[in-house]
């Protein structure tokens, strides 16, 4: 009680200054108390205190020795506050981060030069291999057109090699291949010295037949005793030896074929060039075409052009023979083409070998879209239907075959598709070339005959050169009016003729090597109506310098492409009624001509 009474001032004990701790404390007691910052301000008042109450150090230094005393030392001082940044806690999220850290990560963010230039080589090196990829690809395409070209060509020195000198029963024996080895022969043996050695293999001879006469029996060969090294080959199965099944599919067998291709000629430097030649006609016969509705379509026959075939509204498709005398033309078959879905066939096409009769139909409804008339059939086997179906909506419009080697047709429709038909073992298998590009429906299509080319246009305006070989697209051309229909030059292979919707300008002259540019337009004025019809269609002369047209006058107009005008060099008195179409034969100087008045009519010149 004394002490408390005689004790004036309380012994207050000095706390600990922030961020220092006692020497004496325990573990839950060692924390800082304070931040670096408060550290400097309390530092002079820490040092004062140390007198009175129990030391105060700084925590222990790791790897200090465990008897040494702990030593004071003052805080380093912070040279830069704007250096510290808060990072989360494990309190309340936010705490101090390295000074560090920041440059730290945004360096790492930013990709050193050395990777970029890195990168870049990458991409120039594939840009670079992209380029040389197509540049291989147009040359294979280059290559692939001198093949067929060459094939081609080869095809018509075996056509004309047969035509003029016929196989004969012995033919003079091949000559030696130089790339066999001579035949072994055994050698004879000592004991039998007048022993003949065997007479030498040779190949057998190559006997290559006429188109109308069957090869001659070979003689035949002497059998000789094989050598034991080729017992094995000898004993080989040769052709005389198949079974009469197999000789029997490889005679039917269908041969390729060989198209005899005429030189071309230059027609586009004389277009434009010189006055008309007119041609004189001795008037027409009119014949009554035996259909009920109106009719369609003309086709003369590529075998035989005294064949023409007609189509019409009601289904019919109606065979007729022209004879030069008179001249004359007499009906010979009318067949029933009506599609499943009793649909008349839009347009028609002659194979190649003028025994089948090709219509092209709608795709709405699932209709059948193609069918085919053998000529050389009767009863229901005359006309069949392909299962095929590969357009998907609208009408069919034209159908036309190729003239090339291997028998095939195109068919464009109102689905903006063409489709390419390839006959194969008596089937025919259809590929789509393209569809997206015409907006529009596709109204003609042709095929090039110096190579795999096609042409083909439509009602979106446009013309459209598409290379099947490299499976791309040439050019595009596109003209200030829908087109009707193309048609290909007989004798210049690089002329081609457009049909339009413009008055006066309905038929165009294009030269497929300079693309875009226009040749010639011609076309006529129609005094019975302004629209043009897309019934009515075009023909070539044997020649290559006329075209005929039809028209909405019971008119036939007839164009000289050599003459500088653009009106018809003169028009034919024809019909009772608008004419659709017209052709040229081939062998005799004879038109045949359709019309809506019912009738067909032939006329000489």
């Amino acid at each position: 009680m004394s002490c408390k009474k005689t004790r004036k001032t309380p012994c207050v004990q000095p706390k600990a200054p922030k961020g220092w701790f006692e020497v004496g404390a325990s573990r839950a007691q060692l924390r800082p108390t304070g931040t670096p910052r408060d550290r400097e301000h309390t530092h002079a008042a820490g040092a004062r205190a140390l007198s009175h109450r129990p030391t105060l150090v700084r925590p222990p230094v790791a790897g200090a020795m465990a008897g040494d005393p702990p030593a004071i030392k003052r805080p380093k001082l912070e040279k830069d506050e704007s250096s510290y940044s808060h990072r989360p806690s494990s309190a309340n999220g936010s705490g101090h981060r390295h000074p560090s850290s920041g440059s730290t990560s945004s360096a790492s963010d930013a990709a050193p030069p050395e990777e970029d230039m890195a990168e870049e080589a990458v991409l120039a090196l594939i840009v670079h291999r992209e380029r040389v990829v197509e540049q291989y690809k147009l040359k294979l395409a280059q290559y692939q057109s001198l093949l067929d070209t060459a094939e081609s060509e080869l095809a018509v020195a075996r056509a004309r090699y047969r035509d003029r000198a016929p196989p004969s029963r012995n033919p003079p024996p091949p000559a030696p291949d130089r790339r066999t080895p001579p035949p072994v022969q055994r050698d004879p043996k000592p004991s039998q010295p007048a022993q003949k050695a065997p007479a030498p293999q040779t190949r057998p001879q190559l006997v290559i037949p006429g188109t109308n006469s069957r090869p001659a029996p070979r003689a035949p060969a002497p059998r000789t005793e094989p050598a034991p090294r080729l017992k094995k080959a000898a004993d080989a199965p040769s052709s005389s030896s198949m079974a009469p099944q197999d000789r029997q599919k490889k005679a039917d067998k269908k041969p390729k074929r060989e198209i005899v291709q005429r030189e071309p000629q230059n027609l586009i430097q004389s277009v434009r060039k010189s006055s008309p030649t007119i041609l004189k006609f001795y008037g027409g016969h009119l014949v009554p075409s035996q259909h009920k509705r109106k009719l369609r379509c003309l086709e003369l026959c590529p075998a035989n052009d005294q064949l023409v075939v007609t189509s019409a509204l009601d289904g019919m498709v109606t065979l007729w023979q022209v004879q030069s005398s008179g001249p004359s033309i007499s009906s010979l078959s009318t067949t029933n083409c009506f599609s499943p879905k009793q649909r008349w066939p839009e347009d028609v096409a002659w194979h190649p070998d003028g025994d089948t009769i090709f219509a092209v139909y709608s795709a709405d409804g699932g209709d059948s879209q193609v069918s085919m008339t053998n000529l050389n059939a009767s009863g229901q086997k005359k006309v069949t239907f392909l299962p095929a179906k590969p357009h998907t909506k609208g009408i069919i419009n034209n159908i036309n075959f190729m003239p090339w080697s291997d028998t095939c047709f195109l068919t464009g429709g109102s689905d903006h598709a063409v489709i390419l038909w390839q006959e194969k073992d008596d089937s025919w298998n259809h590929k789509r070339v393209h569809k997206d590009l015409h907006s529009s429906a596709v109204n003609g299509v042709a095929g090039l005959q110096q190579r795999k080319t096609i042409v083909s246009v439509g009602s979106d305006k446009r013309i459209i050169s598409y290379d099947l070989s490299a499976e791309r697209t040439e050019y595009k051309n596109l003209i200030d009016s829908k087109c009707m229909s193309v048609l290909l030059n007989p004798c210049d292979f690089n002329l081609y003729m457009v049909q339009t919707a413009s008055p006066g300008r309905q038929l165009r002259l294009f030269d497929i090597r300079l693309r875009q540019t226009e040749v010639h337009a011609i076309g006529w004025k129609q005094s019975s109506s302004e629209s043009q019809s897309a019934l009515i269609n075009q023909s070539w002369s044997p020649d290559g310098w006329y075209l005929s047209s039809g028209s909405a006058d019971p008119v036939i107009h007839i164009f000289d492409i050599r003459y500088h005008g653009q009106t018809p060099c003169q028009s034919v008195q024809a019909h009772h009624k608008r004419v659709f179409k017209a052709v040229w034969h081939q062998t005799f100087p004879v038109l045949t001509s359709i019309s809506s008045d019912l009738n067909v009519a032939i006329h000489k010149y």
